[in-house]
């Protein structure tokens, strides 16, 4: 999904070819097309949207640079907090040109070839976060439960293989609603405008499909895995008194919960949006305001995920923090022997520890 609001308008033509009836109460669906918020969000969000921006570009950009620079044997799950950080990064770095077309009211004076591209990048990166963060949530526990004692060179090739895998889905699950997008004339202005233009035949179902399948692949299928593997891998780990492991305990709780905070609310308000175009909601003005508000602000919502996996997946982590400071000082400090007296210290080397049950994340 992109990130110009101008789809609100698509809504708009699309319920009053659909959503109106030959009853004369309809008329007021009528009149509810014909109004518009008095105020205008661009300038609020192109703020939030380079904060964004600003904090995932250097937040994603250090946990790549860490994961590179790092043993790649340290952690089990390396490959997917690496590809995890990339993707982030990826959808960020298109924040800009988004808030662009929003200064200029959602104008698109980039080109037909640029919108689809860079949606295209947004799509398929955002799918490939939601995807990764899920592959994580299976692998640790099944890491933890089950194949801790694995064959390490066979876990690697298999990570590889469903890292490629997940994105091969990330671009299929991306191609449809790029396929659709093209550079129009706004049906309000003279402006060129980059949003989906489908059949106009079966347009009304275009969309909801489109919308529709977001949810599922982007909520309705990963959460509920996210949510019970994590479950089963607090439920793994002993309740003792020992504060790490209670702190663990707390982290993996708080991945379902940021999980949750930053996505519920946006699949909410598509759902709403779904339910207006299949006429089970009557339109009015008031539900037109809420999703002019709503749809815009929840997505803004759901990209702070790209600024919060760097630091509940990887900054909260004590390995990496050690591989933080390994790379930025101890690096410049070989002379001095202090990094080779950290290393010989250090005992633990992966990011999981089978002992008792025990989980270091």
């Amino acid at each position: 999904m992109s990130l110009s609001v101008s789809d609100l308008n698509d809504l708009m033509d699309i319920l009053e070819n659909f959503n109106l009836s030959d009853h004369d109460d309809n008329m007021s669906h009528v009149e509810a097309l014909k109004c518009s918020p008095s105020f205008n969000l661009s300038i609020l969000l192109s703020i939030l949207y380079i904060f964004i921006f600003l904090i995932g570009l250097a937040a994603n950009a250090v946990v790549v640079w860490v994961n590179v620079q790092a043993e790649r044997n340290r952690y089990e799950t390396h490959l997917y907090i690496l590809n995890l950080a990339v993707a982030d990064l990826c959808v960020v770095a298109t924040l800009p040109v988004w808030v662009s077309s929003l200064l200029q009211h959602d104008h698109w004076p980039f080109g037909e070839a640029m919108c689809k591209i860079t949606h295209l990048v947004f799509s398929v990166n955002l799918f490939g976060s939601i995807f990764f963060l899920t592959c994580m949530s299976v692998d640790r526990y099944l890491s933890v439960t089950l194949f801790g004692d694995a064959n390490s060179r066979r876990k690697k090739v298999v990570r590889r293989m469903i890292c490629i895998l997940v994105w091969i889905l990330a671009l299929a699950a991306s191609i449809p609603d790029t396929y659709f997008l093209e550079t129009v004339k706004s049906t309000t202005s003279d402006q060129v405008v980059c949003k989906s233009v489908y059949p106009g035949d079966n347009s009304r179902e275009w969309m909801v499909g489109i919308q529709l399948s977001f949810t599922i692949l982007g909520f309705v299928i990963p959460f509920p895995i996210i949510a019970i593997f994590y479950m089963l891998l607090a439920g793994a780990i002993s309740t003792t008194n020992d504060p790490e492991r209670r702190l663990s305990r707390k982290i993996i709780f708080t991945y379902i919960v940021v999980f949750v905070v930053c996505w519920l609310p946006y699949h909410g308000v598509l759902l709403v949006d779904t339910l207006a175009l299949l006429n089970f909601l009557n339109f009015s003005c008031g539900l037109d305001n809420f999703l002019y508000v709503a749809v815009p602000l929840t997505q803004c919502l759901s990209l702070v995920h790209c600024c919060i996996n760097p630091i509940i997946y990887n900054f909260i982590n004590k390995n990496y923090r050690y591989d933080l400071m390994k790379a930025f000082i101890f690096k410049y400090s070989t002379k001095t022997g202090l990094a080779r007296l950290i290393d010989a210290s250090k005992v633990s080397e992966t990011e999981y520890s089978a002992v008792d049950g025990h989980v270091i994340l």
